[in-house]
């Protein structure tokens, strides 16, 4: 569950020059028609970064500000694992024939847990062990504020202890009993073994023992000092192929080469535990200005394995495929928002209001969006359970459209709560918190003047929010819209208390709403709680609090019912402006290059699986 960036978007409008130097033709990686189906071993793949989006963040403990699925499944996962992998040929499911561990053992009525890694090892020789398991918690408990994913009562909060009862052995006593399914896929997909050369508080600090009483990350002070020493080593871009930190990989992938544009080498990780081993000599990242930029190099140079064709350009599909790629369609497991902030001291209590989200939602023409401006590829939003991919989590609410595309209603709604048009915009002139007046903070005079700024570099994203302001305009709401890069829109509607300065956004959309990953269950904790982390805007219900508590301790033929009370309530109380889903990007991917699909539905990309044939 990530601030997933959608790659799939219109092609620019404007010329703009490819970032990376990415010209060159690659010897095994160009794309060719030939049926011969022999293997090779070796050669270069190419993989096409979204525009302006390039990794920012190499830490696995990541923050808010540069959370993002580029961050999370295009770059750190490479290198470092989490304890459970997820995804299995194309499936949304557990894997662990690819995770570091078996699958966890649940006793004392579902209060303990117990996990057994399998003894993979560190590229410095080291084992994955116990020991790793123990730093990552001793961090995250000293830091959990700083963590992207946490939601205070949640994890790490519902772990009472946490020890290493032997070298390969880690055993959680919780604070209650949960849901094993829901508290591996949501709680347990969150564990990241540390390697112990990243115990240290300074590069030239001793690397402790397994056994060191005095490791830094053994107190809390230590563990805030450890993590303060590799947060600020991660900020350094230009230091993640170079400093020895990093170098220290479980993953597949060992970094060898990055640039601030966002250009990433990879070769393979010669101590790599698991398998497949990668075939691949080498793996490329390649960073681009503009889906043009990204578009001009797939449909002429050959250079790229494994891009993606703009949806304006669905009509050069059969021209591309003459050039040697095959065309997939990619669905991921998330749904699509635009968050308001709720906290905003001038905006926040308008937004407060129930019928004013209810009137935004209005002018939001899902299903025109997806027939005009995504080309069919797509699909509305209606709650935060998605209906695609089918699973089997979505109710006939969130499949059904609560608040269809009426601006005739929007503006009846507004003006039935107390406001009027004056001057070409909507204005309070009827405050206070009775039925038919603006509601409670709302003062007297505010207009409804929005501002909204969302990602740039994508045509589709302002066809959509150009189509939204025109709707509004139509009835009295002003949204005064701006663009900045995919990472520019995440951090800027970070959440946030109303005395910060920080808190001046209003509305954000950053193209690519949320996927459920690695938060697999779609129930809503980390999302929508109240202080949770990812709650962008504040949301803050009690009612949603309640639901959401009982989709993470229903079981058997209950979990379904929480589930279903949980997203039919957000479906209607709209804890954010739903719009369409897209698929996350229409791949094309160099005929001859294996092992790439099926695509992952949590937008993993694994190079270790692909090879060549010629």
């Amino acid at each position: 569950m990530r601030s997933s960036w959608i790659k799939f978007a219109a092609i620019s409008t404007a010329s703009v020059m490819l970032l990376a130097a990415c010209g060159s033709t690659a010897s095994s990686s160009s794309s060719s028609t030939s049926s011969s189906t022999t293997k090779v071993k070796g050669g270069v793949a190419y993989f096409a970064e979204q525009p302006l989006s390039p990794p920012t963040y190499i830490f696995p403990l990541m923050n808010g500000a540069n959370e993002s699925n580029v961050n999370l499944y295009e770059f750190d996962n490479l290198m470092f694992r989490n304890l459970y992998f997820f995804g299995k040929n194309g499936k949304a499911e557990i894997n662990y024939s690819q995770s570091l561990a078996d699958a966890p053992v649940y006793s004392n009525g579902d209060k303990t847990v117990t996990i057994q890694l399998k003894g993979w090892k560190w590229s410095n020789g080291e084992t994955v062990d116990a020991r790793d398991l123990v730093f990552w918690m001793n961090l995250l408990e000293a830091n959990k504020t700083q963590w992207f994913d946490y939601v205070p009562g949640y994890f790490p909060d519902n772990v009472v202890s946490y020890k290493a009862t032997g070298p390969l052995t880690f055993v959680m006593q919780l604070n209650k009993a949960y849901s094993p399914s829901w508290f591996t896929y949501n709680e347990l997909s969150q564990l990241v073994p540390l390697p112990l050369a990243w115990d240290k508080t300074s590069a030239s600090a001793p690397t402790p023992s397994a056994t060191d009483p005095n490791a830094p990350d053994l107190t809390t002070a230590g563990a805030q000092a450890v993590y303060k020493f590799l947060n600020a080593a991660s900020t350094s871009l230009s230091t993640y192929a170079t400093n020895p930190l990093w170098q220290v990989v479980d993953g597949p992938w060992r970094l060898t080469s990055f640039t601030t544009e966002g250009k990433a080498v990879f070769v393979p990780n010669a101590k790599y535990s698991g398998s497949p081993k990668p075939t691949l000599s080498e793996f490329v990242e390649l960073p681009f200005s503009s889906d043009s930029a990204e578009f001009n190099v797939l449909s002429s140079s050959k250079t790229i394995s494994y891009g993606y064709l703009p949806v304006t350009d669905l009509p050069q599909k059969s021209r591309v495929a003459g050039e040697g790629y095959n065309f997939v369609p990619w669905q991921i497991f998330g749904f699509n928002y635009m968050p308001v902030n709720f906290n905003n001291p001038t905006v926040g209590p308008i937004f407060k209001q129930l019928y004013v989200r209810q009137a935004l939602e209005e002018l939001v023409d899902q299903s025109q969006w997806v027939k005009t401006f995504l080309k069919g590829y797509g699909a509305p939003s209606y709650s935060p359970v998605p209906t695609v991919p089918a699973n089997p989590f979505d109710d006939s609410v969130s499949r059904t459209v609560q608040y269809p595309y009426s601006p005739a209603n929007a503006k009846k709604l507004l003006t039935s709560h107390g406001w009027k048009i004056v001057n070409g915009i909507m204005t309070c002139v009827a405050p206070g918190s009775g039925a038919s007046q603006c509601g409670a903070g709302v003062k007297s005079g505010q207009t409804m003047n929005f501002n909204l700024k969302y990602i740039s570099g994508l045509n589709s994203a302002t066809e959509e929010m150009t189509a939204f302001q025109s709707a509004a305009s139509a009835v009295g709401v002003r949204i005064n819209l701006s663009q900045a890069p995919f990472a520019g829109v995440i951090s800027y509607s970070a959440a946030c208390t109303p005395s910060q300065a920080a808190c001046s956004w209003e509305m954000a959309n950053w193209g690519g709403g949320w996927s459920y990953s690695p938060d697999y269950y779609p129930s809503g904790e980390t999302l929508f709680a109240a202080g949770a982390a990812s709650n962008d805007g504040s949301y803050s219900s009690t009612e949603a609090n309640t639901l959401i508590a009982a989709t993470l301790t229903s079981s058997g033929s209950q979990a379904q019912s929480a589930l279903d009370a949980y997203q039919n309530y957000m479906a209607k109380d709209l804890p954010v402006i739903y719009q369409p889903d897209t698929d996350v990007q229409l791949s094309e991917i160099a005929s001859n290059l294996h092992g790439a699909t099926p695509q992952s539905p949590y937008e993993y990309i694994t190079p270790e699986d692909w090879y060549f044939t010629k």
